[in-house]
């Protein structure tokens, strides 16, 4: 399908590859044309070189201003900002984070999606949007950065240590995401981009795109004196990309006590993204005394995921593996089983959510010296996931024919199969080839339908003053007082798929189509719509009544007031410039739960309305200290106590209980009848003391710098799964006979204590403008390396690996620019973390996701003349075609996911009218 279209993409991807190899050539071949263009600009140029400054635009300005904000901030920060309106240094502003020092990021569905910041996980860093705590389209906090068009964010600024001003901090750092501000803006702006996109892997699925666009239109303006200014913008992406995915059931303990395949599952899956967002910042400022600003933003996200594949259970199954396997180091590399019965999946994932955020600020100045603040906010999400499964097979119910499968698993990338069934048969129908889900369906389900819900809303009111000492030691006093109230809240609703009238099978819904998985080794697989078909009517759906579901319902609300005092200071000692603050925040926090606790399957499930929850209260404190030295050296020192509030679905009421008669009579806690898992609401946060120390050096180019740090942060509490005594009165009992003990062992969130985590930063930034005015001057780099260390530890003393944490984390970024024409390449290279991946039933699982190093390169050309301010656009995203590698058992063999992604390539335009 689409043969021209193919031919004209690959046609143009290696135009745009010989394009970023050659940007010297084409530099050296513009420099007459630029030179023409250049007339108007010299003695503009000529005086900012006597005023001992470089003339910069495009990646040096987005650089320049990004130095700026981390040689002023009291704290120690990293910071990115936009070359341009609507124009941040990558597609992505997860992806832009990801380049700072001691920040990386994970990728899901081919595209950067969460972040990490100094070895911590998502769920560890907090996210603001000018200043206020946002919302999560996630299950829990981590917020999810690809629901925020870089588009429209002007600037983002990490926290790594914190002030008692700064609100909604996190354990291991705070991300502010800023729009413009039009006043500070100054002027008149229209930006308009647009890019056409498109993968080196052609669709896996006929029924999917292979290319897609995004565009984004910006304004700036100011009006009435320059009193009043407004900043709108609108972004659009319409986003395909595709993944060839392996995924297996595990390594179970298999021929000669070596571990084998256990089964897989992998699919050919093709994803679109839409995503629509709107933002809106209106500013008055009537008075230099008097300022009030309107934040809003909006962004739609809808994403479907169609994925066809084969699922093959093996080890643990009937099938049987044949002699002649090889076993090496412990596991079989290679074999063949026979009597597999194969599920073929026609499957369907779709996530509906929109974001809803409102600010109102005013800042006042009452006097020389007071001053009040007054901030109101509101952010709001609502979520709708599709995760649709449906099945065919040559028989209901191990009917059909059974297949023969030989294996070999291929180092980093799991199996390639040879199988002797044709999974493109005329032959297969709609069924259960395995009689799964038989106990609720007879002779089993034909698919699955789980749609769960998430509503996600946060009221935000932050009520500050300051007032300025005309002398002494401090500077100024900061206080107020900051009151958030968050309800978060999960429906689980899932359904087994049968058909009508109790048929086992049926024709599969025309038309069909034919997918190729190759790449797995097979042919290819015959293939439908399965919304088409859901929504035909052709199923019946059961509603799944299991205690396993029932228990993935749940509402957490938390209420949490945080007054603050802070005294800022910055004095002269001999000629040391001596800046910072000293403060605390006292956080007084209550929190509830509400959820239903069940057991049992099918007719024989009970539930148990349940509820809890817990107040308790924080101090705070924190210091920051800047020392500047002579020719712009700094050093900063801080201390902080932190805290990461516990995950939504830990902090849940429900559990999920059983109930064994037999031991009824005991009367030991470890041989109690009662048992089982789930949250725990009464569950306090995750605690350390941070103490930071770092030295800075800034150039006079304001491009250049370079950075060194350390910290420690010493976990007071963090949170693990340990088994925990439960009080099951009131719990019912069915028929069998009243117990002697009431209280059980059930394994929940809890909090322990000790640990600690450690690191050690370099970054820096170098321009050769700082070394010659010659063409060399276009040339710069911008680099981090950050090593990070932990130890925690459970109970029994067993070390706990701290999901997001990379122990070495490498960024650079390489770039040559001129007046007319930019290129840059990035790269960022993590090792091995535990990371969070949907897991069966699409709940949440941590595995060890291998290293990867990710490149991406990108060339513009800025025109002259008459078409001043357009500009062309060309970007490679991952350039070496990284994947995304799983495994289990610290063992690289033994791969769980394998997901390539390919290249993705993009061209534009953009113009800006001034």
């Amino acid at each position: 399908m689409h043969h021209k279209n193919i031919i004209r993409r690959k046609e143009l991807a290696a135009t745009i590859s010989l394009l970023l190899a050659t940007s010297t050539a084409v530099y050296a071949q513009d420099e007459v044309e630029e030179a023409e263009d250049q007339t108007n600009e010299t003695e503009q140029t000529e005086e900012a070189a006597d005023l001992g400054t470089v003339y910069v635009t495009g990646i040096r300005a987005g650089l320049q201003t990004s130095v700026d904000i981390k040689r002023s901030e009291s704290s120690i920060v990293e910071a990115v900002s936009a070359e341009d309106i609507g124009k941040l240094p990558d597609l992505s502003i997860a992806d832009s984070l990801a380049r700072l020092p001691g920040v990386t990021a994970q990728r899901l569905n081919g595209r950067t999606q969460v972040i990490s910041v100094r070895g911590l996980g998502p769920d560890f860093t907090t996210a603001l949007l000018n200043g206020r705590q946002q919302v999560s389209t996630s299950d829990n906090r981590g917020v999810e950065f690809d629901a925020y068009p870089s588009e429209l964010i002007s600037a983002a600024v990490v926290y790594k240590t914190p002030d008692a001003g700064l609100m909604g901090q996190g354990l291991a750092g705070t991300v502010d995401l800023r729009t413009i501000r039009p006043l500070e803006y100054g002027e008149r702006a229209l930006v308009a981009n647009a890019r056409y996109e498109w993968n080196d892997i052609d669709a896996l699925n006929d029924d999917a795109d292979d290319d897609g666009w995004r565009g984004s239109v910006s304004y700036v303006d100011q009006f009435a004196d320059d009193t009043f200014g407004i900043a709108v913008g609108f972004a659009y992406l319409d986003s395909p990309t595709q993944s060839e995915r392996y995924n297996a059931w595990g390594y179970p303990t298999g021929p000669e006590d070596a571990l084998v395949i256990g089964g897989a599952k992998p699919f050919a899956q093709s994803n679109n993204l839409e995503r629509t967002g709107i933002m809106g910042v209106f500013e008055w400022q009537p008075t230099a005394n008097f300022n009030t600003v309107v934040d809003l933003y909006y962004t739609d996200f809808d994403e479907t995921q169609l994925l066809r594949g084969i699922e093959l259970p093996f080890w643990w199954s009937e099938a049987q593996l044949q002699p002649g396997y090889t076993i090496e180091d412990g596991l079989v590399t290679n074999g063949v089983f026979d009597n597999v019965t194969g599920v073929i999946r026609n499957d369907l994932n779709r996530r509906e959510a929109e974001l809803y955020a409102a600010g109102w600020n005013i800042d006042w100045q009452l006097s020389d010296n007071w001053k009040v603040k007054a901030d109101l906010s509101y952010s709001e999400v609502d979520r709708t996931d599709t995760l649709l499964e449906s099945y065919a097979g040559f028989g209901n119910n191990f009917s059909g024919p059974t297949d023969t499968i030989g294996f070999n698993l291929a180092p980093g990338r799991g199996a390639i199969f040879n199988t002797s069934l044709d999974y493109t048969s005329p032959d297969i129908v709609l069924t259960s080839p395995r009689g799964w889900g038989g106990d609720i369906v007879p002779g089993g389900q034909l698919g699955y339908n789980n749609m769960p819900t998430i509503t996600d809303e946060l009221t935000w009111i932050d009520l500050r003053g300051e007032y300025v000492f005309n002398d002494g030691f401090f500077s100024s006093l900061e206080f107020g007082v900051n009151y958030s109230t968050r309800e978060k809240e999960k429906v689980a609703d899932e359904f087994f798929l049968a058909l009508a009238n109790g048929a086992l099978e049926a024709p599969l819904p025309q038309p069909t189509g034919i997918t190729n998985l190759s790449f797995l080794g097979i042919p290819g697989m015959i293939t439908y719509d399965p919304l088409q078909a859901i929504n035909s009517g052709i199923f019946d759906l059961t509603r799944n009544p299991n205690a396993d579901v029932i228990i993935k319902s749940w509402q957490v609300e938390e209420d949490v007031t945080i007054p603050f005092l802070m005294a800022n200071f910055d004095t002269l000692w001999g000629n040391t410039v001596v800046s910072g603050n000293v403060g605390i925040q006292y956080v007084d926090t209550d929190q509830s739960s509400f959820a239903i606790s069940a057991s049992g399957t099918g007719q024989d499930v009970q539930g148990v309305p349940t509820s809890g929850g817990a107040s308790y209260e924080e101090w705070l404190p924190s210091a920051n200290v800047t020392f500047q030295f002579a020719n712009d050296n700094f050093i900063r020192l801080a201390y902080g106590r932190t805290l990461a509030r516990p995950r939504m679905d830990d902090l849940r009421a429900g559990l999920q209980w059983s109930y064994n008669p037999d031991f009824a009579d005991s009367e030991d806690i470890n041989q109690s009848p009662w048992g089982g898992g789930g949250g725990n609401p009464e569950l306090r946060p995750w605690i350390a003391d941070a103490f930071d120390i770092s030295w800075e050096k800034y150039f006079l180019d304001g491009l250049s710098y370079v950075a060194v740090a350390a910290f420690y942060k010493d976990l007071d509490s963090w949170v693990i799964n340990v088994p925990q005594v439960f009080d099951f009165t009131g719990f019912p009992i069915g028929d069998g006979p009243e117990p002697v003990l009431r209280e059980g062992l059930v394994s929940i969130p809890t909090n322990g204590e000790g640990g600690e985590i450690s690191g050690f930063e370099l970054a820096g930034a170098i321009s050769m403008a700082a070394f010659t005015d010659s063409w060399w001057g276009g040339f710069g780099a911008i680099g981090s390396a950050s090593f990070t260390d932990s130890s925690v530890e459970d109970s029994p003393g067993n070390e706990i690996t701290i999901p997001g944490l990379s122990e070495d984390v490498y960024n650079l970024t390489l770039y040559f620019e001129t007046e007319r024409f930019s290129i840059r390449a990035s790269g960022r290279k993590r090792s091995d973390f535990l990371g969070e991946v949907a897991g069966f039933g699409n709940g949440r699982d941590f595995r060890t996701v291998q290293g990867e190093t990710v490149v991406d390169a990108q060339a513009s050309y800025f025109f002259g003349g008459r078409a001043q301010g357009l500009s062309l656009l060309a970007q490679v995203l991952n350039l070496t075609d990284e994947e995304f590698v799983t495994f289990g058992n610290d063992d690289e063999r033994q791969v769980i996911d394998y997901q390539r992604y390919g290249r993705t390539f993009l061209v534009g335009l953009s113009y800006t009218f001034n």
